[in-house]
């Protein structure tokens, strides 16, 4: 397959109440999503309630947000800044011992493996960025009749930022939503994933450790590797009901 142009890397600086938080590389798509999404992740807002104002200013590279209330920078930035690893690298300001805090995922639905392996084929499908240029990660959510809602960046983590926003702005319930991602599940994805509340989350790929053991403690599902022949159930919360055999569904 030839693609047609190379993925896009954007520069963009986040101020809040006029205080500059920090500069993310993103592709510049769906930015108020990913403002909404991020501020929520970090915990900067509880809702998109919190905020008076968001604007894109592209021409200069920014965007900027005013809240409800006043926002500490000083003190937000006591906490160690921590970056994420893999393209597009972003910021996060959570740590481990910050994310055990969070409370635990509660949710009632239940689906199949062969149900993830379908929605992520979906997923795939609908992913334009990626089609076009062969270098974009992507985030999606499915809801419990079966519609999928698409977010794609250069970088994992602003993927499932922008699809948490979307989520938020839409007032979706999280308990209602699987969380399907690109990239691989390390413990800062599995952080805005818990604090949202997915109660599923799956890859096209692996999940680490650390982002395991905080699933197991937080009360999330993990599945890695849901692509063709192989899929992988890390977790034991039983939400996800094995009906492959053992053939299809590879070591699980």
């Amino acid at each position: 397959m030839n693609r047609k142009s190379c993925p896009d890397e954007y520069p963009i600086t986040l101020f809040v109440n006029g205080q500059n938080l920090a500069t993310y590389q993103l592709t510049n798509r769906d930015l108020e999503d990913w403002a909404v999404g991020y501020l929520y992740s970090e915990a900067v807002i509880s809702s998109p309630n919190d905020l008076k104002m968001i604007r894109i200013d592209e021409s200069r590279g920014r965007i900027l947000v005013e809240t409800t209330s006043d926002f500490d920078i000083d003190l937000f930035r006591e906490k160690q800044m921590n970056f994420s690893a893999g393209c597009g690298r972003g910021i996060t300001f959570f740590s481990m011992s910050d994310v055990k805090s969070f409370t635990k995922v509660k949710t009632n639905r239940t689906v199949s493996l062969s149900y993830l392996l379908k929605k992520r084929h979906e997923f795939a499908i609908n992913s334009p960025l990626y089609l076009e240029t062969g270098g974009m990660h992507g985030a999606c959510i499915v809801d419990r009749e079966g519609k999928i809602y698409v977010r794609e960046d250069i970088g994992r983590h602003n993927a499932v930022d922008k699809i948490i926003g979307f989520a938020l702005r839409e007032n979706m319930k999280p308990e209602d939503l699987i969380l399907l991602t690109t990239g691989r599940i390390s413990y800062e994805m599995l952080s805005k994933a818990a604090r949202f509340g997915f109660g599923i989350v799956g890859s096209r790929t692996a999940a680490t450790k650390q982002a395991i053991q905080l699933a197991n403690y937080l009360n999330v599902e993990v599945i890695g590797y849901i692509r063709g022949k192989m899929i992988n159930v890390y977790t034991s919360c039983g939400r996800v009901l094995k009906d492959l055999n053992d053939k299809v569904a590879g070591d699980l």
